[in-house]
């Protein structure tokens, strides 16, 4: 559909009513404009809550389990309470989907208190009733102020794989969903409000894309519909060149490639899904990540190509990371074979690798996974290579938690002599210890781990010898 454009609201964006009645105003200028689709995500904190709420069900604490169904009742009836004129036709419609909707999540942690443990599946439908409620309630809004709007369920349009709490999207059938579904409504002039975050398998059984999906399913359903552009809106300016919490004189960064963004979130960045942008490659369809709380400024537009200045674009970081460390006991392990079995574990595991680097002679290797992702990693390790530590011929697997992830980002560092060096130069001059680099053939990042309690000066370092403040200011004023 021509001029198509999705707009997805984070949690922030749908924390209260009132953020409602933001997000509200700003589809109703964006309506008379345009087709429109609205991917939302649930009200802040609520996916913890509902995760939380499963949890204390897993171990029977009934008490917890009722005592935050009352909360998760009370925020979303004070958001009616206020969205609404009491006793007026969308009040009543929205409180009794409210009061449907955390029923049907009472049932099933009520049915995990009875098993005393979490299906996957399960846990999966119990918590897309956040997005549930939040779509319910803003659809009802916007309704109420005149625009007609309908909540879709995103497991009714985007079919997935069986991977339940990381599905990826089977696109194929999940565009077929979504143009039966969603352009009928589109045409005839009403605003459909999806789900984040959400799908279902081909037979139907419900599934998440993963924590933070929600930017996942917006890309997903721009990509399915040809969608002109994808707006995302968040609660900060746009794509900084580093965290504003670590260093005082960060900058919004006017265009970034698809890549460069990938690369970011990646690594840290908390404005995107990783995952978020893949679906957009091929159509090259734009990205927008803007700010609901000041929809005046720009924001940050992702592309696939552009002109950019040479050097670095952002550093990153990540401070909930591991690093495992593996060592052959001796010269009758292959090294090699040793790192393809590791790789092979992992990925049973489903476990992110973050960075991976060797040493040629002495054949050890390490690499940085996610602190959460420990546990299950090493029973795959240890599982995998039992032999090799029951007889020996493989160390004890090593595990230092007390270590930091630090990303330089740019496409334009490509090919710049000294670059790599004069930051880890900057990194030294700060007496931060560098435990391993990794590079990749691209160019494109920069991965370098360093003790926990030294991330924050090094990332502060690397941003002051990049100039990345001064090259964010400049492309602005160019642009």
């Amino acid at each position: 559909m021509k001029k198509l454009l999705v707009m997805k609201f984070g949690g922030t964006s749908m924390g209260s009513a009132e953020r409602m009645r933001v997000a509200a105003g700003i589809i109703a200028e964006k309506h008379n404009q345009r087709p429109l689709v609205i991917v939302v995500s649930a009200m802040s904190k609520v996916t913890d809550l509902l995760l939380e709420s499963l949890r204390k069900a897993e171990v029977g604490d009934r008490t917890a389990v009722d005592s935050n169904l009352d909360l998760l009742l009370k925020r979303h009836f004070e958001a009616c309470g206020e969205l609404f004129p009491a006793g007026s036709e969308e009040c009543e419609a929205a409180t009794v989907d409210t009061h449907a909707l955390v029923s049907e999540f009472r049932r099933i942690a009520y049915g995990v208190l009875m098993l005393g443990e979490r299906p996957p599946r399960s846990v999966d439908e119990a918590i897309a009733i956040g997005e549930r409620l939040s779509s319910a309630l803003l659809a009802h809004h916007l309704r109420a102020t005149g625009i007609q709007s309908q909540a879709v369920n995103g497991s009714d349009i985007i079919v997935t794989d069986a991977v339940f709490g990381n599905a990826s999207p089977n696109m194929e059938l999940t565009r077929q969903k979504c143009v039966t579904a969603l352009l009928p409504l589109i045409e005839a002039g009403t605003v459909p409000v999806v789900t984040g975050f959400n799908g279902a398998t081909v037979d139907g059984r419900p599934t998440t894309l993963g924590r933070g999906g929600s930017d996942f399913s917006a890309s997903i359903v721009a990509s399915a519909l040809d969608a002109e552009e994808l707006w995302i809106w968040t609660d900060v300016d746009g794509i900084m060149t580093a965290d504003p919490r670590l260093v005082p004189d960060v900058a919004v960064l006017d265009e970034l490639t698809y890549a460069e963004a990938a690369e970011l979130a990646y690594n840290g960045a908390k404005v995107l899904h990783p995952r978020t942008l893949a679906p957009l490659v091929a159509k090259q369809i734009p990205v927008w990540s803007k700010n609901s709380f000041a929809p005046h400024k720009p924001g940050t537009k992702i592309v696939s190509h552009f002109d950019e200045p040479k050097g670095a674009r952002a550093v990153t970081s990540m401070s909930n990371v591991a690093l495992v460390s593996m060592e052959p006991a001796n010269s009758a392990l292959s090294g090699t074979r040793l790192m393809a079995r590791a790789l092979d574990a992992l990925a049973l595991a489903n476990t992110e690798v973050l960075v991976f680097t060797s040493s040629s002679y002495r054949q050890t290797f390490c690499f940085l996974i996610r602190k959460e992702e420990v546990t299950v990693a090493l029973e795959a390790l240890e599982a995998n290579l039992s032999i090799e530590l029951a007889h020996g011929y493989l160390k004890p697997i090593e595990v230092d938690e007390n270590v930091g992830l630090l990303a330089v980002v740019g496409e334009g560092m490509r090919g710049i002599p000294g670059l790599a060096g004069r930051i880890f130069t900057a990194i030294s001059r700060e007496n931060v210890n560098i435990i391993a680099i990794s590079q990749g053939s691209s160019e494109l990042t920069i991965g370098i781990v360093v003790r926990l309690d030294t991330l924050d000066r090094a990332v502060r370092a690397v941003h002051e010898e990049c100039e990345l403040n001064k090259l964010a200011l400049t492309a602005a004023k160019s642009s």
